[in-house]
């Protein structure tokens, strides 16, 4: 109600169980619908359904056709028998026990019986008795019907008619697809998202953070420029001594004028990390190759930190990036310089593995959803994969992005895949998926998207299976479906803010707004 689009959807009782079949756009916006009883429908037509909208001033009819050849025959496959307009039993007859079904009509004009036209005014009893119908019939019998009352386009023969089912004959594809010439359309086209029609959308101002000052713009690519928890965001600060802002969510609105606290990390940022088991600790690398534990007490910042909970010492150059472990506390990841990998045990605060293998500078590293692997992709255009727990070195190596500029990765599909993005030796970014247990055989398809200097940073939803694309500096986040069969990359609709983003990080799924069907 108050929209102007109508969505049509085919429903099936397999995999995809709802599949976008046509949206119209109406004049005025709807206050109220309804859908036509089958009986007036214009079967010559090849009209399955039609829809009245209610607008502030008229009642507007909305007609779905089949595109057929020949409009003179009767389609039996599109209209089965419905339900006719006797009533089947009376009252007294049902609390005694009495099943019958309502008789069912021809929809053909020739065999049509008289008292499908009987008039509401002569038979008021009769009409109320039918439309009781839909709630005692038998589904088994009639389930083609029962569905078009409720206007689905999908149930278009009826399984208990004589016709035969149209998702039978034609598979998935819904019965407004039944033409030869559309079916080949569709082929051409080739398969589309479930999710191709979901919107981005800016949530209102009051819950925007606002009147950010110096914020640092210079944080390492390999670094998302901040991050967030379900609480809190932490952002790097442009002043001496790598200070960095920690705002609660829970607070929205101007931030004011005054210098607000901040973490004094005592060294440039290089990383930053929430534990994702303590919303409270913070890990922040540094460019003097020191990794920082922060605590935040409880509520936020009331006052400038200075004393850092821990200090990890073991690089001996600048660090790339940090990540904490998906599946066990206290595991830390870190990056760096030095071209090494190291595991850090921060109960222990120190460091508990240190990866070999690498020849240039390290671009991302991911662990894997179930903990057990760390992939790396590094400038010498390598992917490489290991598990710590067997070995320092690599377990597979496979051609990773030809471009030497920067490039992130990410695993997908249950952990059995990782999706790469970087760029080509032309510098178009793209994105690459791999078999997680076959790197050395190169990806399984690459997809180029656009030439622009930033690295895409993607972040994938596990539940949907969308990834999120976008890089630092860019307006536009590209969104597709990620499948582990052909073409594996589903186009979705992509998402286009007004300004550049300087950084683009995703909140804990518990954040979403379930009831809005908000996944992201």
């Amino acid at each position: 109600q108050g929209e102007n689009l109508l969505y049509c959807f085919e429903v099936a009782p397999t995999q995809p169980a709802l599949t976008q079949v046509t949206q119209c756009r109406t004049e005025g916006s709807t206050r109220g619908l309804a859908a036509v009883p089958r009986l007036a429908l214009n079967v010559m037509a090849c009209e399955v359904l039609r829809v009245l909208q209610l607008t502030d001033t008229a009642l507007v009819p909305v007609s779905y056709l089949v595109p057929r050849k020949s409009v003179q025959d009767f389609h039996e496959d599109l209209f089965p028998d419905c339900t006719g307009m006797l009533p089947a039993t009376g009252a007294q007859a049902w609390w005694a026990g009495d099943s019958q079904q309502v008789r069912r009509v021809s929809l053909h004009p020739a065999r049509r019986p008289t008292e499908s036209f009987t008039s509401p005014v002569i038979a008021g009893t009769q009409l109320q008795a039918a439309d009781t119908g839909p709630s005692n019939t038998d589904r088994s019998v009639s389930t083609g019907c029962w569905g078009i009352g409720y206007s689905s386009p999908s149930s278009l023969a009826s399984p208990g008619s004589a016709a035969t089912s149209l998702s039978a004959s034609t598979g998935p594809s819904s019965g407004f697809v039944s033409s030869p010439s559309q079916k080949s359309l569709q082929s051409i086209l080739g398969p589309s998202s479930r999710f191709r029609h979901t919107q981005g959308r800016v949530l209102h101002r009051d819950t925007h953070l606002t009147n950010l000052r110096g914020l640092s713009l210079t944080t390492p690519g390999e670094c998302d420029g901040f991050c967030a928890n379900h609480q809190r965001v932490a952002i790097p600060l442009l002043s001496a001594g790598g200070q960095i802002a920690i705002l609660e969510l829970s607070k929205p609105g101007r931030l004011p004028d005054a210098a607000v606290p901040t973490i004094q990390n005592g060294a440039a940022v290089a990383d930053l990390s929430w534990d994702p088991f303590d919303p409270q600790r913070l890990a922040v690398a540094g460019e003097d190759a020191k990794i920082r534990l922060w605590r935040i007490p409880e509520g936020g910042l009331r006052e400038t930190l200075e004393e850092p909970e821990a200090v990890l010492r073991g690089h001996t150059e600048k660090i790339y990036s940090i990540r904490f472990h998906p599946v066990a506390s206290n595991l830390l990841v870190s990056s760096s310089y030095d071209m090494t990998v190291r595991i850090w045990e921060l109960s222990a605060r120190q460091e508990a593995l240190c990866l070999q293998g690498h020849t240039d500078q390290i671009f991302s590293l991911a662990w894997s959803p179930d903990g057990k692997k760390l992939a790396t992709v590094s400038k010498d255009t390598r992917l490489r994969l290991y598990e710590p727990r067997r070995s320092p070195q690599p377990q597979q190596e496979g051609p990773g992005p030809e471009g030497g500029r920067g490039a992130r990765l990410v695993w997908v599909c249950s952990g059995n895949y990782l999706l790469v993005s970087g760029f080509d030796s032309r510098s178009e970014r793209r994105i690459l998926l791999y078999q997680a247990q076959a790197l050395p055989e190169g990806p399984l398809s690459v997809l180029g998207l656009d030439v622009a200097p930033s690295t895409l940073l993607p972040f994938y939803d596990e539940d949907t299976s969308i990834v999120f694309l976008t890089g630092k500096g860019d307006t536009r986040v590209f969104l597709y479906e990620v499948t582990p069969e052909p073409p594996y990359f589903l186009e979705c609709n992509s998402f286009t803010s007004n300004e550049p983003h300087k950084g683009f990080v995703f909140l804990p799924k518990m954040a979403c707004d379930v009831r809005e069907v908000e996944f992201a």
